[in-house]
């Protein structure tokens, strides 16, 4: 999209590869300048002598702001750029619809056109809040690294200083359509947009919480009946309110369409999972559109056209072809204590009948201990005891109470926590995509369950589409011979593990997912929220 731009890549040159933000934190101070020579430009003296010639703007601009700035200005020919109340009325009006994308539109005002004012300085000041207003609807406000960091298999190439400055040169002839080709184009991001645009100029709804108490199945009588119909109906779950305390009928259906709109097993029965989703409050609800609008503007720069994406937080992987998710499953994730950690990479082989070498963590938080308990555990969960060269041992030859540099390894079979079918990608963390024989866990929700390593319900379909169609048929001849091989996929395919809390499903209604990592308040916060 940005070859058009090619004529600003010797911008890359005055610009510093890092990226300013504009959250709340402290700046920088701007290095002492010495006098600017005077056959520079009015507006680049003024730049390289901030400090001193606009001493409230330097206060708010990093050495790496002032450098975009300076090839700003020197890309437009060092000119003044906003002494025309129409280019200036355009970028008001755009810098207000940041609204709808949860962005504050007062980190961006503009200054008030006065006589007395420095005119270099407003002219100035103008520019950095066009240009953080691009960058931050772009990128995001706030940077993914100090938050919620993703690991890469191979670091970004993109300069984010050039494209912010391809951006701002389009949007001196049309600031409308400069906007829009900054606002991430992914329909994850479009369509929750659209949602939060709609909430956050309604009146926030009100309900008052549901109790907690013992589990509440169908059929049951509770006293708690009448207030979580009026939770329902309050929610747009359920029409009218049913009388006495009985929970059935109607109010089971409600309670069903609420839960599989919270990604919860949909079965009817309220627990405390189902209670403690019911009861997050309206304002949080709206934040959460807003905060998860920022960590899809993170996300539209490691999104490809062509791949996997999964969202650790509602436990499903989605399929895209040609930018399009064509194909979703289930899965089960990390549990709070042992998470699944956010990557980009690419699958490169799949090893089918795995065996499984158990990973340190889970060999001395799991496993050792049950093997003190239970001497017959190796035999009964068909574990090989290896020293660290592979050699095989007995059980007897280990002291269990310090057992040194060994390895315990399960053999392929059907007990084998990795079930038939392994997906393999370059990460630190020794995560993959993988079989496994726990099936009856992906009825449950939310699915927080493993180690870190994500489990998928249907992985053969996931492997049709990772394949060629020679590929799969050589596959499925490994898998019938029941014995350990590595496949080498001809084609990697880019995987993406992130971690969203809330989007838009294909009927445009709004499906949560438990933030099972409690990463939401920390972004609202940072976002600067008021709840």
């Amino acid at each position: 999209m940005f070859k058009k731009h090619a004529c600003y890549l010797s911008i890359c040159l005055l610009v510093a590869p890092l990226v300013a933000t504009a959250v709340a934190l402290p700046v920088e101070p701007l290095p002492v300048t010495t006098p600017a020579p005077v056959d520079l430009a009015p507006v680049q003296q003024a730049l390289a002598q901030l400090p001193s010639v606009c001493p409230d703007l330097a206060r708010q601009v990093d050495a790496a702001a002032q450098l975009r700035l300076q090839a700003f200005y020197q890309q437009q020919g060092n000119m003044p750029l906003w002494s025309a109340d129409d280019r200036r009325q355009a970028l008001q009006s755009q810098l207000l619809m940041l609204a709808d994308d949860g962005l504050d539109p007062t980190h961006y005002s503009l200054p008030v056109p006065d006589a007395t004012a420095n005119v270099l300085c407003s002219d100035i000041t103008s520019s950095q809040h066009y240009l953080q207003a691009l960058q931050d609807l772009h990128y995001g406000r706030l940077q993914q690294s100090r938050f919620e960091p993703l690991w890469h298999a191979q670091p970004p190439t993109r300069d984010p200083n050039v494209e912010v400055l391809a951006f701002a040169a389009q949007g001196l002839q049309d600031m409308a359509q400069a906007f829009d080709q900054a606002r991430p184009s992914a329909d994850l991001y479009r369509s929750l947009r659209n949602a939060y645009s709609t909430v956050r100029q309604q009146p926030l709804p009100h309900w008052d919480p549901v109790a907690s108490g013992p589990l509440l199945r169908p059929g049951m009588e509770d006293p708690r009946v009448p207030e979580l119909a009026r939770r329902l109906i309050s929610g747009g779950y359920l029409a009218n309110a049913p009388s006495g305390k009985q929970y059935r009928d109607e109010l089971v259906k409600a309670v069903k369409a609420f839960q599989l709109s919270h990604s919860l097993q949909a079965d009817g029965v309220i627990g405390a999972g189902t209670v403690a989703e019911l009861n997050i409050s309206p304002a949080v609800r709206r934040e959460q559109l807003r905060i998860n609008l920022e960590r899809f503007r993170w996300l539209a720069q490691d999104l490809e056209p062509e791949g996997v994406l999964v969202n650790v937080a509602a436990a499903q992987l989605s399929v895209y072809q040609s930018g399009i998710p064509v194909w979703q499953t289930r899965l089960q994730v990390g549990r709070a204590e042992r998470q699944t950690p956010l990557l980009k990479s690419r699958i490169t082989r799949l090893t089918l009948n795995p065996t499984w070498t158990i990973p340190p963590t889970i060999m001395r938080e799991d496993k050792l201990p049950a093997i003190r308990l239970n001497p017959e555990y190796l035999r009964q969960q068909n574990l090989q005891v290896l020293d660290a060269e592979g050699h095989p041992l007995t059980a007897e030859q280990v002291d269990w109470a310090r057992p040194g540099n060994i390895l315990l390894r399960q053999e392929a079979g059907p007990r084998n926590p990795l079930g038939k079918i392994v997906m393999r990608f370059p990460n630190p963390y020794s995560v993959y995509l993988h079989d496994t024989p726990s099936q009856p866990l992906f009825t449950k929700g939310p699915r927080a369950f493993s180690s870190g390593c994500v489990r998928v319900e249907q992985p053969l379909l996931l492997r049709d589409l990772l394949v060629s169609p020679a590929e799969r048929a050589r596959t499925d001849e490994l898998l019938a011979t029941g014995l350990t091989h590595e496949f080498r996929l001809a084609t990697p395919v880019p995987v993406l593990l992130s971690y969203w809390t809330v989007e838009v499903n294909r009927e445009g209604g709004l499906v949560y997912a438990p933030d099972i990592y409690g990463r939401d308040l920390v972004l609202m916060k940072a976002m600067g929220s008021v709840l």
